[in-house]
């Protein structure tokens, strides 16, 4: 089925091999750069904006809408977006206006964005449908994307990312046995799944949650992989979750929550590889990874992907000086 969609990215993002990692554990360990995608755009999110932002024009929408944390990537990404294909943009932050804007929220202010700040009692879906029934009385048509733009559209840029992959196996020589990626709201995860399903040797994908339980998050997954097999036109009452890893155990004190051994962590691998993880999602999944290779646990492997979804731009002040610690 043909899926409208911008295109915006750089793609094809390239699969580098760290080799002191690699060296030291004994096995074959890929980074695959998506954090090479765009620099106002940069990470996994624009991946998924270029669908749903398509299927916002085939509507004839002329603002979106859509919400996450005060550093998240997906606003920051969202407003770089409107702002360069004419879009209105209205962001919902759950949190407090702050005193010093830093980071991404610096970002999205200066992108344009409209920026509406709400407090924990607000609903963020309530909020939304709100401002998009406020703009609709002024003449505008809005589009809602949910948080991350983990829908069944925003996860086709994943399911494309499989596709890229397979190409690039063929290029280096190899087929990867795992592709390990953060999971902060399932969609990145479902839409790799989702292609997985159909190619001729199945890889395990292996999600690392940064905030709610597997249960959750395998939840999520089944439900947006329901509505990706209903928008093909695929009959499929239900998701054998069996084939669904998503772990729990690196989530630490929660969402964007840093622990000291963390960022040293994170510190520890930017010198050992040159490779700057954020400490919000892909530091506590690569770091999830390490802990389950040192285990044993992922003996089975020979080639491991791991996908580079971004997010530089989210560290806080406090984050930077925790690391400084260890520098």
């Amino acid at each position: 089925m043909e899926h409208s969609r911008v295109l915006i990215a750089n793609l094809p993002t390239p699969i580098q091999k760290l080799n002191n990692l690699s060296d030291k554990y004994g096995i074959n360990l890929y980074l695959k750069r998506d954090d090479y995608t765009g620099v106002e755009v940069s990470g996994n999110k624009i991946r998924k904006l270029e669908f749903v932002v398509g299927d916002a024009f085939e509507k004839g929408c002329d603002t979106i809408i859509t919400a996450g944390a005060i550093q998240s990537n997906h606003c920051r990404a969202t407003a770089a977006v409107c702002a360069k294909l004419g879009l209105n943009c209205e962001l919902v932050i759950k949190g407090e206006k702050p005193d010093d804007f830093e980071g991404n929220i610096f970002i999205s202010n200066m992108l344009g964005a409209n920026i509406h700040y709400i407090t924990p009692d607000v609903a963020v879906d309530e909020k939304m449908e709100r401002i998009n029934k406020q703009i609709s009385n002024n003449g505008k048509k809005g589009y809602i994307i949910p948080i991350g733009a983990s829908n069944a559209v925003g996860s086709l840029g994943y399911a494309e990312n499989i596709i890229e992959i397979i190409k690039q196996e063929k290029e280096l020589g190899l087929e990867f046995d795992a592709i390990i990626v953060t999971v902060g709201s399932g969609g990145t995860y479902a839409g790799l799944w989702y292609a997985n399903e159909t190619i001729e040797n199945p890889k395990d994908i292996i999600g690392f949650s940064v905030s709610e339980s597997s249960e959750k998050f395998t939840s999520n997954v089944k439900d947006i992989l329901l509505h990706m097999y209903k928008r093909d036109g695929i009959i499929k009452e239900k998701i054998n979750e069996n084939g669904i890893i998503i772990k729990d155990e690196y989530i630490g004190d929660g969402y964007a929550l840093s622990r000291s051994e963390e960022i040293e962590f994170i510190c520890d691998m930017a010198k050992l590889e040159g490779v700057i993880f954020d400490p919000v999602y892909t530091g506590k999944a690569f770091r999830g990874m390490i802990s389950e290779i040192e285990s044993g646990n992922f003996d089975k492997y020979k080639n491991i992907l791991f996908i580079h979804t971004g997010g530089l731009l989210g560290w806080t002040n406090e984050q930077r000086n925790m690391a400084m610690k260890f520098n």
